[in-house]
């Protein structure tokens, strides 16, 4: 299969990223990282989450966030909302695109949602048809889509399923999570094929944590399947609470260099973008997560 001659790249590190970072950043630094990433040319920067600050204090300042955001033209700025109250929070905080989740295995839909994947169907699917009927598009996502950390192999068949499901519910585009980094080429290949005899490929993206160092291989291996979304997280911000272990997802830093490396078009500025990590590693205190980035860095 050809690989695509343009890639959009979905950069979740403000929101995906710092939820699961130890400590809670102050506004101003979330705007200023959100409008960073956006003028370096990402059209898609996930900047919060509409979720109890009980639960992710990280994202608590969401509203504000995306009341005082800059929006830079040609750039979407979706929010994560888990329920109905999330979505009305999003609305009037003006999101004009959501993403909603789900989980491939039961284990990790109950440490994270409370609930089987059965049920938590019956809580999504009304939130997807209320956002499309307020004129909001609809993200969704499915998490462990190789493996669970504790129902253990995920089938690709139930992800096809899932993602189908997802789909007819009026989500546009669906991104398969590899929330524990444990997938490998072959197994995603596998997996792609799967979903891809249920929804086009087109409306498919891959959304790699890099816990084993295979998220660029396996971006490598997705290009090769035809997709062309890649989900990614700046200086590879990020984990997972319910999977032990679990690394951020693979550095938007990363990923630019592969795609740009290999002459596929991105519109991103991957030095910009690097300068970014750098920025917010420092805030962080904590070490810059992207080789890419290091090196862009270090090279001036």
């Amino acid at each position: 299969m050809i690989r695509p001659a343009r890639v959009k790249v979905v950069e979740v590190g403000p929101r995906d990223g710092l939820q699961n970072e130890a400590q809670a950043l102050p506004i101003e630094i979330k705007l200023r990282l959100v409008e960073d990433l956006a003028e370096a040319g990402l059209a898609v920067v996930e900047a919060g989450s509409f979720v109890s600050p009980r639960w992710v204090p990280q994202m608590a300042a969401s509203a504000e966030l995306y009341q005082r955001l800059r929006r830079r033209p040609g750039t979407a700025y979706p929010a994560l909302v888990p329920n109905d109250k999330g979505l009305e929070a999003a609305l009037e905080a003006g999101v004009a695109e959501v993403a909603v989740f789900i989980a491939a295995s039961d284990g990790f839909s109950q440490k994270n949602i409370a609930c089987s994947v059965a049920d938590s169907l019956t809580r999504v699917g009304p939130v997807i048809r209320r956002a499309r009927e307020r004129g909001l598009l609809v993200r969704g996502y499915v998490s462990c889509v190789v493996a669970c950390p504790y129902d253990g192999a995920t089938d690709p068949a139930r992800v096809a399923d899932l993602s189908a499901w997802l789909m007819d519910q009026g989500c546009y585009e669906v991104s398969l999570g590899d929330t524990i980094g444990i997938a490998t080429a072959d197994q995603v290949r596998r997996l792609i094929g799967a979903v891809a005899q249920k929804i086009p490929r087109e409306d498919l993206a891959l959304h790699f944590h890099d816990t084993y160092g295979q998220g660029v291989a396996n971006i490598l291996a997705s290009l090769e399947e035809g997709v062309a979304v890649f989900d990614s997280s700046v200086a590879g911000l990020g984990g997972c609470p319910y999977a032990r272990g679990a690394t951020g997802n693979v550095a938007t830093e990363d990923v630019l260099h592969l795609l740009h490396g290999l002459g596929i078009e991105t519109g991103v500025d991957a030095l910009k973008v690097a300068r970014a990590g750098g920025w917010i590693s420092e805030r962080l205190n904590r070490p810059n997560g992207s080789r890419a980035g290091r090196a862009l860095l270090a090279a001036g």
